[in-house]
């Protein structure tokens, strides 16, 4: 313990002629202010759909996977209809792991598990349509 007061006593006398000096310069503080762009916020209709027209036009991949990046890194849960357009382009794309994890990003998405279900209720057609099996259908444990 006193060996512990004592390190601390020196690290003090070391810090004063660095802490002197700073006060001598006498910077003005610099205050952060973020500006708004002066982009108006997106209604979440304007979000789904800028986001299905997105997917319905991506050509590749990569372009599937970089949107549905963006789309989930927001704070909400992309409508059916959002998901579904991802979904029918992983498959376009010829992406059948794609498309199975994007139900998987909505899973983590939702607040409690009958949301997601409601989801998975919502895009059975579409599911069926595609072939496409979740991933909680494939292993059951």
């Amino acid at each position: 313990m006193h060996t512990s007061r004592l390190a601390a006593t020196a690290f003090r006398a070391a810090a004063r002629p660095a802490l002197a000096a700073r006060a001598t310069l006498r910077v003005a503080p610099v205050l952060a202010v973020r500006h708004s762009s002066g982009h108006a916020q997106e209604t979440f209709e304007q979000f789904t759909d800028r986001y299905v027209k997105f997917f319905q036009g991506a050509e590749d991949l990569f372009e599937v996977q970089r949107g549905l990046n963006n789309c989930f890194a927001h704070d909400l849960v992309p409508a059916p209809e959002v998901v579904a357009a991802a979904v029918r382009a992983a498959r376009r794309v010829n992406d059948y792991a794609t498309a199975v994890r994007v139900f998987e990003g909505v899973k983590e998405k939702v607040e409690n598990k009958q949301q997601y279900q409601a989801y998975v209720d919502e895009l059975k057609p579409l599911r069926e349509e595609l072939g496409l099996t979740l991933k909680e259908e494939l292993y059951t444990s």
